[in-house]
């Protein structure tokens, strides 16, 4: 670890202490309803299948006692990793809590060193992206831990919703950042409810570009089989308001992808292998 990463580390792990003492709602731990259709709660558009009873699973950076337990209610062998040790203690609270016997890790998301190579069946990454500087390197991560023919479902913070105002000026959002940047994202000005929801309070945050996000993904060894942007407009959003923003501007970019070099049966064909885009037909 270089002093920087250090650093880097450091801060955003303090974020997300300080965001589980403060009860955020990214800080709650799964509810009652939540559990009595954990599947459809984690998967509503049918990405994992209907079944993963029995699956290896692994939760990177999904600390917080939600997604560890949807998916150990589904019948999944669960490893959380997780920079945060307060978000790894809600996690604890909540399976000891229902029975569930979840493995917890603290640990980086760009250093799997600790897991076992080509052993999960699905890695399920929730926006953290974000928080270092090389995606690639997370890339490599999940994909020396994800068997062949296992899925990759990952989220992220659009490119676009980094660079962009929290809210309009002048009746219009504006482009603050450059899209061409290595340096961290600088924090949003003014504080308010918005950009609280699009920025994490004392995060270290850095804008991916789409060429590493989704090229970046097939370079790792994963073919690309969905995309969806989540929709968080709403008919009549209030000004000002984050669905008002959402009409604009989508912030997050949902991903499902497949690592390569499974059976026949999960490869893509000739003309995708070239691409590692799957179009249907």
């Amino acid at each position: 670890m270089t002093a920087d990463r250090e650093t880097l580390l450091r801060a955003n792990r303090q974020c997300y202490q300080q965001l589980t003492a403060a009860d955020s709602p990214l800080c709650r731990i799964v509810s009652d309803e939540e559990l009595q259709d954990p599947l459809h709660t984690v998967d509503g558009i049918g990405w994992l299948g209907g079944n993963i009873r029995g699956w290896n699973v692994l939760c990177l950076a999904a600390g917080g006692g939600r997604q560890s337990c949807l998916y150990a209610a589904a019948g999944a062998q669960v490893t959380v990793v997780d920079l945060s040790p307060a978000m790894l203690e809600l996690d604890r609270q909540a399976a000891q809590r229902r029975r569930f016997n979840v493995r917890l890790i603290e640990g980086s998301m760009d250093d799997l060193s600790m897991l076992p190579r080509a052993t999960f069946d699905l890695v399920v990454h929730p926006v953290s992206t974000c928080y270092l500087p090389d995606i690639g390197a997370v890339y490599a991560q999940v994909a020396a831990v994800t068997r062949p023919g296992g899925l990759y479902i990952s989220q992220h913070k659009s490119p676009i919703s980094l660079q962009a105002s929290a809210h309009r000026r002048d009746g219009q959002f504006v482009l603050l950042h450059d899209y061409y940047r290595t340096d961290p994202v600088p924090a949003p000005e003014p504080s308010t409810a918005v950009s609280r929801r699009l920025r994490e309070p004392g995060a270290v945050e850095f804008l991916h570009r789409w060429e590493e996000l989704v090229g970046g993904m097939c370079r790792a060894g994963f073919t690309v089989e969905d995309l969806i942007e989540p929709k968080h407009a709403t008919k009549d959003a209030a000004p000002h308001s984050f669905a008002d923003r959402g009409a604009v501007i989508a912030p997050y970019v949902r991903i499902k992808a497949r690592r390569r070099g499974g059976s026949s049966e999960s490869r893509p064909s000739k003309q995708s292998e070239k691409s590692n885009l799957w179009i249907p037909s």
